[in-house]
C-alpha cells in the first residue's frame, strides 16, 4: 500500500532486518488465524501464547503496550494486534498479511455458514467440531489469564487496579474507555506519589522484554517506527480511499435504496462506534437489521452470534452474516447466493479496512511514547486494567460455553450475569474441564488440546448425544 522504502528520514538509515523472515512470519499469522477462536480474550491468549512464548518475536512488555492501544480502538482488538506486530516486524506489508490472515479464516468459514444456513440449515459436523474447540479455548483463556497477571501485576497496587477494572466491567458495565482513563489518572498520581511499581515504570519499559522485535527496535529504530507526517498523510489518504470509493461507487451506479450502499453505509457506521467489542454494539445492530431494514428475522441475529462465536477471527464477523442475509432476500435482479456473498464482502470490507487505518496512523506515535516516564506509569495502571478486562471477557465467555441460557439482571447500576444451572451443558462442562486438566497438569500443548477436544465434540454429536 505505502512504499516505506520511499519516505527514509533525512538522516539516510535505512530500515533495520531482523531474522524473522516474511516467509516465516506468514505461516505464523495463517496459523493463528486458523486457531483464533473464543472471542478477543481466547485470540489475545493464542498471540500471547505463540508470539511471545512460543517464537519470542515480541517481548511482555512491548506486547501489552500494544495492546493497551488497541483496546483503546473501535472495532476487534485482536485483529488490531495483529496487524500491529506484523507491522512492527515487516512494515505495512507485514501488517496487512497479519491483520488479512487474522481475518479470511473466519470470513470463508462464515461465509459458508451462511450459504448453508440460506440454503440447508444442516450444521451439524461444523457445530460439533466448534462445540469442542469452544470448550478447549476457555481452558486456553483461563490460563492466559493466569500467565499475564503474573507478568503484568507487580505489586499489590496492580493487582487493586486489576480488580477494580474487573468489577467495574462486569458487574457496572463501565465503559471500557472510562476505566482506561481512570486507570491512567491511577497510575499518574501514584508515579507522582513515588508508590509501587509505578514508581520505575516507563524507563524500564522499553528495556524489557527480550522478543526480537524489541531487540531490534530498542538498539535502532527502524524508518517505520518514527513518526512521519508525510507518511500519516499518505496512510489517511490511501485508507480512505480503499474505505469510502467502493461506497462512492455503489451510491452513484445502484442509488441509496439499494441494499448494498446501505449496508455500506450502516457497517461503516458500526465500524467507528465499536468501542469496548462487539457486544456492546450487537443489541443496536440488531435493532436496526430486523426494524429498520427488514434483512434479518426476529431470533436470526442470535443463530448468527452463534455461527460467529464457532468460526475463527473476530466475533464482530456476526456483520457478515448480517450483509449476507440482508443482500440476499434482497438481490436486485442477481442471483440471491451471489447477491449475499457481495454483501457479505462488502460488509466485511468497510468492517475492517478502518482497523488497518487505525494502526497504520496511530502505531508509529505509540511506539514513541515508549520509554517516556510519565506516560509510562499510565500505561502500566492501563496494563493492570487490561488484565482485570480480559478476566471479565475469561468468566463472560465460559458462562455462555457451560450454560445455555445466563440471564443479565439489572438493580440500578449493578449488572449481574445469573446462569440458569437447569440449562448447564454438562458435556461443555466436562470437556472444559478435561481441557484445564491436560494444560494444567499434562502440560499438554495448545494445538493437541484443541485438535482432541474437535474430536471429542463430533464423537458426542454422533455418538452419545
Amino acid at each position: 500500500m505505502i512504499d516505506e522504502e520511499s519516505l527514509a528520514t533525512r538522516d539516510g538509515r535505512r530500515p533495520v532486518t531482523h531474522s524473522v523472515t516474511f516467509a516465516e512470519a506468514f505461516w505464523v499469522w495463517l496459523r493463528i488465524g486458523l486457531l483464533s477462536f473464543g472471542g478477543p480474550a481466547g485470540q489475545i491468549a493464542l498471540m500471547h501464547r505463540i508470539l511471545v512464548e512460543e517464537k519470542r518475536w515480541i517481548g511482555e512488555s512491548r506486547f501489552l503496550h500494544a495492546l493497551n492501544y488497541c483496546m483503546l480502538l473501535p472495532g476487534p482488538e485482536a485483529q488490531q494486534l495483529a496487524t500491529y506486530v506484523g507491522w512492527l516486524l515487516h512494515r505495512t506489508a507485514g501488517g496487512l498479511v497479519a491483520g488479512l490472515l487474522f481475518v479470511l479464516p473466519g470470513a470463508l468459514v462464515m461465509l459458508v455458514l451462511s450459504v448453508l444456513y440460506t440454503g440447508y440449515r444442516d450444521l451439524t459436523l461444523v457445530s460439533a467440531i466448534f462445540f469442542g474447540v469452544k470448550a478447549a479455548v476457555l481452558a486456553v483463556v483461563i490460563e492466559a489469564v493466569l500467565r499475564i497477571g503474573k507478568r503484568a501485576l507487580k505489586d499489590g497496587i496492580m493487582v487493586a487496579v486489576a480488580a477494580a477494572a474487573f468489577v467495574a466491567i462486569f458487574f457496572f458495565a463501565v465503559p471500557f474507555p472510562a476505566i482506561v482513563v481512570a486507570a491512567a489518572l491511577i497510575g499518574l498520581l501514584c508515579a507522582r506519589l513515588g508508590l509501587g511499581a509505578f514508581a520505575a515504570a516507563g524507563a524500564a519499559e522499553s528495556k524489557a522484554g527480550g522478543g526480537v522485535a524489541d531487540v531490534l527496535l530498542d538498539e535502532s529504530l527502524p524508518t517505520h517506527t518514527r513518526p512521519s507526517l508525510r507518511r500519516a498523510l499518505i496512510t489517511l489518504a490511501v485508507c480512505l480511499a480503499l474505505w469510502f470509493g467502493p461506497l462512492a461507487a455503489l451510491w452513484a451506479w445502484l442509488g441509496p435504496d439499494s441494499v448494498y450502499p446501505q449496508e455500506g453505509l450502516f457497517f461503516s457506521k458500526m465500524a467507528v462506534v465499536t468501542f469496548g467489542g462487539a457486544y456492546a454494539v450487537l443489541a443496536y445492530v440488531a435493532q436496526q437489521a430486523v426494524e429498520a431494514y427488514g434483512w434479518l428475522a426476529p431470533g436470526e441475529m442470535l443463530d448468527g452470534l452463534g455461527l460467529a462465536e464457532t468460526t475463527p477471527g473476530p466475533l464482530i464477523m456476526v456483520v457478515q452474516f448480517v450483509g449476507f442475509l440482508g443482500a440476499h432476500r434482497n438481490p436486485g435482479g442477481l442471483d440471491p447466493m451471489l447477491a449475499g456473498s457481495l454483501g457479505a464482502l462488502l460488509t466485511t470490507w468497510v468492517t475492517f479496512v478502518p482497523c488497518f487505518l487505525w494502526i497504520f496512523l496511530g502505531a508509529p506515535y505509540i511506539e514513541a511514547l515508549r520509554g517516556h516516564r510519565t506516560l509510562g506509569a499510565a500505561l502500566s495502571a492501563i496494563t493492570a486494567a487490561v488484565v482485570g478486562v480480559v478476566l471479565n471477557l475469561a468468566i463472560w465467555f465460559g458462562l455462555h460455553v457451560v450454560f445455555g441460557t445466563v440471564a443479565e439482571l439489572r438493580a440500578g447500576p449493578l449488572r449481574l450475569f445469573v446462569p440458569d444451572l437447569a440449562s448447564v451443558d454438562p458435556a461443555a462442562l466436562a470437556l472444559a474441564a478435561a481441557s484445564l486438566f491436560a494444560i494444567f497438569k499434562l502440560k499438554l500443548g495448545m494445538l493437541p488440546t484443541l485438535a482432541a477436544a474437535a474430536v471429542l465434540g463430533i464423537l458426542y454429536a454422533y455418538g452419545f448425544k
